[in-house]
């Protein structure tokens, strides 16, 4: 189409129910819900280096990366003048947006041309290596051939501006589950046994018998955290957060869910089996906490969650999320 979107968090944009933080994280979000091929995040420095560039003199840039949770980089910078996040923010938003299948690219913003330099280059990368992949079963002659044909290709690139290059995941989360996990302040937690965690997984749905605890104040329909507690670990009553003995291995959270009941109904309910739900309330709306398909599960340690923020009276609708324009917003 196009279209190239520029979003900025800021006073029109930060009320409490669609913030995020900052302008990376919420670029990344953008980035993943519209399926960008490229996010590019601009700073005052040329890339990532495994040292600060500015007080060691033989640091080394890291100009591809594969996998941002075995990063090994200097983040220890402020944000510039220009912005409000520093380099760790690029790396959580670097995280988010391949996670959703969007390459991200993190360079100088002093110079924006940089940026089609950048894609020319990487887009010739992915060019090359598809035809070396592509290429149909041959002799061993023929096939060498091709190959070296594919790496004089890629050898005759012109050297692209200095920048660092997130390789997108290769099994990325979309839509649906990337907004429930991404997309939606948390208003508070689910703690929920080891059972229920293997019945999540096998894509069953959150029953009141495999909730062990509930933290926070939130409504029908609303976003929570998913935790899962080990086995024999105790929540002590009273304490902030739900503090944890401390012989106990920490709880983990696992993912993000739309409730069907609210944090008192489901005080009131967890343990039980789904039949006594209308004894006890006087009503059942539901036989589950929530349904799996308002269900969305971390798939691995390096896929991150979004910072969570104090209880909102509103949450963004997922049509809103996903810029159905029946129920866009202007925000000019």
């Amino acid at each position: 189409m196009g279209v190239i979107p520029i979003v900025n968090e800021n006073d029109t944009l930060a009320v409490s129910e669609i913030r995020f933080g900052d302008n990376d994280t919420l670029s990344a979000i953008t980035a993943a819900m519209v399926q960008a091929d490229y996010l590019f995040l601009m700073t005052d420095v040329d890339c990532l280096y495994d040292k600060n560039p500015r007080t060691h003199p033989d640091a080394v840039p890291i100009e591809v990366v594969k996998d941002v949770a075995s990063l090994e980089a200097d983040v220890n910078s402020a944000g510039s003048s220009l912005g409000t996040g520093g380099m760790s923010t690029k790396l959580v938003a670097a995280r988010l947006a391949t996670s959703a299948g969007v390459t991200t690219v993190i360079t100088r913003s002093s110079n924006p041309g940089n940026i089609a330099n950048i894609v020319q280059y990487s887009q010739s990368l992915k060019d090359a290596q598809n035809g070396v992949s592509s290429q149909p079963s041959t002799p061993a002659d023929d096939d060498s051939l091709s190959r070296s044909t594919a790496l004089l290709h890629l050898d005759g690139l012109s050297k692209p501006p200095l920048h660092t290059r997130f390789l997108p995941d290769l099994e990325p989360i979309r839509d649906r589950s990337f907004w429930l996990l991404h997309g939606l302040a948390a208003h508070g937690t689910i703690f929920i046994d080891e059972g229920a965690h293997r019945a999540l997984a096998s894509k069953a749905g959150l029953l009141p018998v495999g909730v062990v605890d509930v933290e926070g104040h939130f409504a029908q329909q609303e976003a929570v955290r998913i935790v899962v507690v080990p086995s024999k670990f105790k929540i002590l009553s009273g304490l902030p957060n739900g503090i944890p003995n401390r012989d106990i291995k920490t709880p983990l959270e696992i993912g993000r869910a739309l409730v069907n009941y609210s944090a008192a109904e489901i005080s009131r309910i967890k343990g039980l089996q789904s039949t006594q739900i209308e004894r006890v309330l006087g009503y059942a709306d539901s036989e589950y906490v929530a349904l799996r398909e308002n269900v969305s599960l971390i798939k691995r340690e390096n896929r991150p969650v979004t910072p969570s923020f104090p209880p909102t009276p509103r949450n963004v609708s997922y049509e809103d999320a996903m810029g159905d324009s029946s129920s866009r917003t202007d925000m000019s």
